[in-house]
């Protein structure tokens, strides 16, 4: 599903006035410099230095040693847990964090002795050129953020090949997937390039969320005379994630999702899809997993408690009234012949849909068979959840035309036109990149790209002119979206609405479908991506040509590593993905590929003419995308009639449309633990302890993910490989709320649940 980023609040860590250290230098620094230099945007000025020492070395034995490294852990851990049960994402913060004692540690120990290598003149170089300073730290962080694809796990063009290979049992060639991964995270790039100067250059463009990075960035170098110093907490806390995910990951696979109605009703259908926290509403049902509260949402502990907030309300508003009204009240789309949570493809009666018998030798729809099968049909939540998405893509886009409409076009013509401020004059000293290497990778990539459409069309269906077409909209998009992001820190997701318009121009391919979607939505994300680790290395005073290699090498390394992990899980698990076939306690479960694998039947294989046209049961669903595109409209009409009343500002319909818009794959456990831990952390501690909270908080949440990436590796290489043990007992059989996927409606038989 799509997915919008929500504004991000700030660490108190530099505009508190209780802050010790550098708060009154940075007071006097601001002073000092001539008022039309300084950043016209007042979260950049308390942030960001405004001073550089272009002496410090960057391109050192410690970047490429820790960044190769922390890049390649990154990459391999991302997507081995992306196809688990409760994939977890390892994110720029953990190598941030990591990465530090790591560097000072090589500081310490690497000889200082000088030499030089023949053929590269008579410069004298060493291991150790000093300190471990802040700028290789930033660019290590850069080159382990391509690692977890700027912050989305795992390559988004490997779910092609887990669904080719593990849903639909065809054969993809590993030079083809390579080519597909590679790509489609590259594209994006020589365009990006192009339009630094207006997104990265201009001082209006100010990424909200560069800024945390930064915050954290100088809160870790800033002189540490604590007794608990962060790289101890950081070991304390690493040591007891590790030990304790042993209980959750193994032992006791209960603590994933415990329901307590289940438990007290487990004779119930009714009772325990309202209690299920895996199929269900998720009422009363708590997790003592960090992979659950970290799966999908990210960590809870780096959300502000104002995205804590929106998220809380609309998934309130969607899953505790929406969705019950929906299946118990008003039966819609006979949501009672079908589970209720459930990514899953249905026929009339109920049953699982036979997909396998509507796809011909071609791989292509077989339209008698389909007609033979019936329409496909949906689990209501799964189909509220796209009307959702729809509503939401709308929303976004007139939300920001209207609330931010005339502040994002001042500054975008700002942008040409207005004076470089202190931080774009202080990167006019380091050499900026040509132009032509934009144009060259630009070039590269496209024609690798059609080489793929071209010669290996039997196995990614697109024809060349569909990868036009995906790039030109690509193209077209990453302006007007890396405009909306550096300013509002709101991105629209295209994904859907990728699918939707090449599902109506070329249906009946479903391969064709998800490399579309995925050229066309996800080379625009990495562009913005790339755009926005670009201003944080602009912040950081980092030389653009060390950037420019540092990403591109990370990512061709990063989607190498990425297929090359998938391909070795896809091809020794024995049904990987295939839920039905798998024990009950495999983690094995591919959540997020189940998704993309309807998806792609949804929108490709079978088309959305059949689906949510006139030859579908799903055509309302589109008066969803009036909904949305009004629903901000109606808000900003009521805000001009009542212009003192600041709290109708607030209410964002992209963020209360959007908050579900992880469901599935994530469910209702995610979203129960994501909201404690987030309150816990973002508002209680924050407020009552904010001396901690800005010493530890980012501390912690890298050190709990990186423990439980850490014992999961492990875990399986040491017990699990090959079925070396397994546990079996009560508690290890999950939440025993088997009856929560059971449909409710009379006369309907399904495996494993009662006649009714």
């Amino acid at each position: 599903m799509a997915s919008i980023e929500i504004k991000v609040e700030y660490p108190p860590t530099f505009n508190d006035p209780k802050h010790k250290g550098h708060h009154d230098d940075d007071e006097k620094e601001r002073e000092e410099i001539d008022p039309d230099e300084q950043s016209p945007i007042e979260q950049v000025r308390l942030t960001v230095l405004n001073h550089d020492d272009p002496s410090l070395p960057v391109w050192t034995f410690r970047m490429w040693f820790l960044g190769l490294l922390s890049c390649c852990l990154l990459s391999f851990l991302n997507t081995f847990f992306s196809y688990r049960t409760e994939p977890l994402t390892i994110t720029l913060i953990s190598a941030q964090v990591a990465t530090l004692p790591l560097g000072r540690f090589l500081a310490k120990v690497l000889p200082k002795t000088k030499f030089r290598i023949p053929g590269f003149g008579s410069r004298q170089l060493s291991l150790n050129p000093g300190p471990f300073n802040m700028k290789e730290h930033a660019l290590i962080s850069i080159f382990a953020n391509t690692g977890s694809s700027f912050g989305n796990g795992t390559a988004y063009a490997v779910s092609i090949v887990d669904i080719v290979k593990a849903f639909y049992h065809r054969k993809i060639s590993f030079l083809a997937s390579w080519i597909l991964v590679i790509t489609t995270q590259v594209l994006g790039y020589g365009w990006a390039g192009i339009m630094r100067k207006y997104v990265v250059d201009a001082a209006h463009m100010w990424w909200p969320s560069s800024l945390v990075q930064v915050s954290l960035f100088r809160a870790l170098h800033e002189e540490d005379n604590n007794r608990m110093s962060r790289g101890k907490f950081f070991l304390i806390a690493l040591i007891c994630s590790f030990s304790w995910y042993l209980f959750p990951a193994f032992l006791i696979p209960f603590l994933t999702s415990v329901s307590v109605l289940c438990l007290i009703f487990p004779r119930s259908v009714t009772i325990q899809q309202i209690g299920s926290g895996m199929k269900g509403l998720g009422i009363g049902s708590f997790a003592l997993d960090w992979t659950v509260v970290a799966s999908y949402l990210g960590s809870p502990l780096v959300s502000p408690f104002f995205a804590v907030v929106n998220t809380f309300v609309g998934y309130v508003a969607v899953v505790y009234i929406l969705i019950p009204l929906a299946y118990w009240k008003f039966n819609l789309y006979n949501a009672k012949t079908y589970p209720l949570f459930s990514e899953d493809l249905f026929d009339s009666r109920g049953q699982a849909y036979n997909v396998s018998a509507i796809v011909n030798e071609k791989f292509e729809l077989d339209l008698p068979a389909y007609e033979k099968q019936g329409r496909i049909n949906l689990s209501v939540f799964f189909a509220v959840a796209y009307g959702l998405n729809f509503a939401t893509v709308l929303a976004t886009i007139t939300h920001v035309a209207l609330f931010y409409g005339k502040e994002i076009k001042a500054r975008f013509q700002a942008s040409s036109k207005e004076k470089p401020d202190i931080h774009t004059k202080l990167m006019r000293k380091y050499k900026d990149i040509p132009t032509w290497w934009f144009i060259l990778m630009l070039l590269l990539s496209l024609a690798l790209s059609l080489a793929l459409c071209i010669f290996m069309n039997d196995q990614v269906q697109m024809p060349w002119w569909a990868l036009l077409f995906a790039a030109g909209l690509a193209l077209f998009f990453t302006l007007p979206i890396s405009i909306i992001t550096a300013t509002t820190n709101q991105t629209p997701g295209l994904n859907v609405i990728t699918e939707y318009v090449f599902g109506l121009i070329y249906p009946g391919r479903p391969v064709a479908n998800v490399c579309f979607k995925t050229f066309g939505y996800m080379s625009m994300s990495q562009a913005v991506s790339f755009l926005n680790d670009f201003k944080l290395g602009h912040y950081m005073k980092i030389p653009p040509r060390s950037m420019f290699i540092v990403q591109f090498l990370g990512t061709i390394v990063a989607g190498t590593i990425n297929i090359g992990v998938a391909w070795y899980l896809l091809t020794n698990i024995e049904n990987i993905c295939n839920s039905a076939l798998l024990p009950p306690d495999s983690p094995w479960t591919c959540p997020g590929d189940s998704v993309f694998y309807s998806a792609s039947v949804i929108w490709g294989l079978v088309g959305p003419k059949r689906i949510f046209g006139a030859l579908g049961n799903y055509s309302a669903l589109n008066w969803c995308f009036l909904g949305g595109a009004l629903a901000p409209l109606f808000v900003w009409l009521v805000y001009k009639v009542f212009p003192s009343q600041k709290w109708i500002e607030l209410i964002n319909f992209p963020v209360l449309l959007g908050a579900t818009a992880m469901m599935p794959p994530a469910t209702s456990v995610n979203y129960n633990a994501w909201f404690v831990f987030g309150i816990i952390f973002n508002f209680f501690v924050f407020r009552y302890r904010k001396n901690w909270w800005q010493r530890y908080n980012y501390v912690l949440s890298a050190a709990l993910d990186a423990g439980v990436a850490f014992m999961g590796v492990l875990l399986y290489f040491c017990l699990q490989y090959e079925g070396l043990l397994a546990i079996k007992w009560w508690g290890a059989a999950g939440e025993h709320c088997d009856l929560a996927a059971c449909p409710t409606a009379k006369g309907i038989i399904v495996d494993g649940c009662p006649v009714q």
